[in-house]
């Protein structure tokens, strides 16, 4: 007979405990050898959605280079940095890992630039229900409860309430009423009542800004579309660059961006630990539903660490988002969106069966399809329905 895995070993009184899950929206047995998290985590692995992440833009599109983040690679850094934060906290580690893995199921191919076109597709079109537009948290969310069909008895993974809970980073009221009503007091009420979620969730909001901040510097600086004296406006970057320079002088130039990248890194995530550890403990908070209670997150920087990092957001955005040659391949991006959007529309029995639902509005089913490709393939199928051949790519490329 298989023993069940432990569930609370090691975790503190507010962290999510499996063992007191408030469970699935289609209930099922225990699994053996996993607790419900574990179980989560290995749906998400194994789901369609999570392959798909690997040609998924970061910043820089797939075919750009071998070695710039992709969706799937950013995931699982996010995963390694929440895990590590995680495990100092007190904080169930496998829960953190499905949400950081989860966390950009429904994020569209180009990254931002898909996803504010496709937003603004659905708001300008007349179809009924398009008012609602596109969040990427509300469209992972939908991929878990939904698109994803794996099971013969139920759509999506029927994932455990904490990690939809986490998965909704974000949701506009109207969103947040609109799933209030198909389940009351579920994971769209907090957006409500102004509460918190999880420590656990909070942790990989952190752990998802710390990631993307270092290794969004990381792929410029290899881009060669930010050069080193570029970064001397930011202190905590000169701060730790002399410290590494002082300590290895004559470093050569990649080691030495690993070393002040590294150092960056893991003063945000001690910064994490520490300022969290003091507020939990201040707040007197004792359960996750205390926690829950809360009006602001428990999970912070402190007070110049977030400065810093403001500081270097600001910085990516108008260097690396906003650069001329980033611009360009978005505008392409956005274009490519648009057309497929319109082209569906004006002939959905191009869809795939599984996007030609009768339940839903047509301009749903256009956006679950458009959201779900990567960039190749929109790329690809952007061509075969337009005779537009855009990135300067050929069919052979792609």
């Amino acid at each position: 007979m298989i023993t069940p895995v432990g569930s609370g070993v090691g975790l503190a009184t507010y962290a999510c405990d499996p063992a007191r899950s408030k469970g699935r929206r289609h209930p099922e047995d225990a699994a053996p050898t996993r607790n419900v998290y574990q179980r989560d985590r290995d749906r998400v692995v194994h789901s369609s959605s999570f392959r798909r992440l690997v040609y998924k833009t970061q910043v820089f599109l797939n075919h750009e280079g071998d070695l710039f983040r992709t969706r799937l690679t950013h995931s699982l850094e996010v995963a390694q940095l929440g895990r590590s934060m995680a495990r100092s906290l007190g904080l169930s580690e496998d829960l953190v890992e499905v949400i950081s893995l989860s966390h950009d199921l429904g994020h569209t191919p180009f990254g931002h630039a898909g996803q504010d076109a496709l937003n603004e597709c659905m708001i300008s079109s007349q179809a009924s229900g398009a008012q609602e537009g596109f969040e990427h948290n509300l469209q992972s969310l939908r991929v878990v409860d939904r698109l994803e069909q794996r099971y013969p008895a139920y759509d999506g993974l029927n994932l455990t309430f904490e990690t939809r809970e986490g998965i909704l980073k974000h949701c506009s009221k109207r969103n947040a009423e609109r799933i209030e009503q198909l389940e009351p007091h579920g994971v769209g009420h907090r957006f409500l009542q102004g509460t918190q979620p999880s420590l656990e969730a909070q942790l990989c909001n952190l752990a998802d800004e710390i990631a993307y901040n270092t290794h969004d510097i990381d792929d410029g600086l290899r881009s060669g579309l930010i050069a080193f004296e570029d970064l001397e406006p930011l202190q905590a970057w000169m701060r730790h660059l002399q410290e590494v320079k002082q300590e290895h002088p004559g470093l050569d130039v990649r080691r030495t961006r690993y070393a002040v990248l590294r150092r960056l890194l893991s003063e945000h995530v001690y910064d994490v630990i520490r300022t969290s550890q003091q507020l939990i403990s201040q707040s007197g908070a004792v359960t996750v539903e205390d926690v829950r209670s809360m009006r602001q997150p428990l999970v912070r920087f402190s007070d110049q660490v977030r400065s810093e990092v403001k500081e270097i957001k600001h910085f990516l955005m108008h260097a690396l988002y906003r650069h001329e040659r980033v611009m360009e391949n978005m505008l392409q991006a956005r274009q490519v969106v648009q057309d497929l959007f319109g082209f569906y529309m004006n002939h959905p029995s191009a869809l795939p069966v599984d996007f030609q639902r009768t339940d839903e509005p047509l301009v749903r089913c256009v956006a679950d399809y458009i959201a779900g490709m990567t960039d190749r393939f929109a790329i690809r199928d952007h061509a075969q329905r337009t005779g537009k051949q855009l990135f300067g790519l050929q069919d052979a490329a792609i």
